[in-house]
Order: structure tokens, then sequence, then C-alpha cells
């Protein structure tokens, strides 16, 4: 059984999506669940799902304890989804290749420190973008910056606001990232 830990901020609604995917398919458990916010959503998620959590600061991020308590789960893969803290380069160290982020934009445009969540839709209606849709990284030691591993789109509509394009967008979240995550898994073993 492989195994994943998932990093998020907020409701945690993608963390869901991959929870209801592998409860489904079999194949990955998720064994740890890292939030940076005392009472997100994701932790409420965690709870009810019987995930072990870890609420983190920003500087644990980098500390020896913190990464040797990631390192005793021996994850097969770290998931970003919709954390908003940077990963410092002693974590990207101690897990190569094996973290992932998602990002809810097509980057490299809409990309970096800020950019999350409502800021990054907004600017897409902006520029007057005709499409967008997600991306699915490696994580280095740049804000949405890693090689990417997925990009999928969908259309930016005329009577778009923010919260229109934020749902299609999590539409496309929900549906590849838990296949991405089992494509990658699946790689590993080969």
């Amino acid at each position: 059984m492989k195994r994943i830990i998932i990093f998020a901020s907020g409701q945690g609604s993608n963390a869901r999506a991959i929870l209801d995917f592998f409860n489904k398919e079999g194949g990955a458990e998720v064994v740890r669940i890292v939030c940076n916010k005392p009472g997100a959503g994701v932790l409420e998620l965690a709870q009810q799902a019987g995930i072990p959590t870890i609420l983190c600061r920003k500087a644990s991020l980098q500390e020896p304890d913190f990464i040797g308590a990631l390192r005793s789960q021996q994850p097969d893969l770290i998931v970003l989804a919709g954390f908003l803290l940077q990963i410092p380069p002693a974590l990207i160290a101690a897990f190569p290749n094996r973290i992932i982020n998602i990002h809810p934009a097509l980057l490299p445009k809409w990309g970096g420190q800020g950019m999350w969540g409502h800021h990054v839709h907004e600017a897409v209606l902006a520029a007057g973008e005709k499409l967008s849709g997600i991306t699915i990284h490696q994580v280095d030691e740049v804000y949405d910056h890693g090689a990417p591993l997925l990009q999928a789109c969908c259309p930016v509509l005329p009577d778009d606001d923010a919260d229109k394009l934020a749902a299609r967008v999590l539409r496309l979240e929900h549906f590849f990232l838990p296949r991405l995550i089992q494509f990658l898994l699946a790689q590993n073993e080969s």
C-alpha cells in the first residue's frame, strides 16, 4: 500500500477528493495531514476520516524534528493540496522528487507568492484570458515553479466572475489530482 501525506491550509476539498478516490480505488492511503492553520476545515476532515494530523508553523517546516516525523511515515508522495506556505529547501531535499503541488491556474502565468484562491481567478479575469485551468507540478524552492506534470484547461466564459471560474477550476482539480497521484505512484513501482 502506497503512503501519501497531504499538506493543506483550508477546507480540504482536494484532500477529500484524494481520500474518496483511494477509498474506492485502493492502492494508496493518506497516512497524515499537515496543516498550518488551527481551525481549518481539513483538520475536521482528518478527524472524521481517522487520519492523524500535524499542526505546523512556517518555521517548523525546516526543523529536523518535523522532517523526522514525516520521514517516520515513509511517504511515497507528499501532496500540497491548497497549502499556502512555501516549502523550504531542507524539506525538499529530504523528499527529492516526491513533493507535488496543485495550482489553480495555467502556470507559468498567474503563479508566485500571493497568487492563490480568488487572487488567481481575479487576475485571470482581469487579463481577459479565454482559458484557465490547473497545473500540477513538482515542488522546488520557488513558488509555483517546479517541473509541470499535468495541465488541464477550462474556458473562461463571458459572464464569469471569480466564484464561477473558481468552481469550474475546482472540478478539474478534484478530477485530475487523485488520478495523477495514482499514476505517479504506479510509476514508482516500475
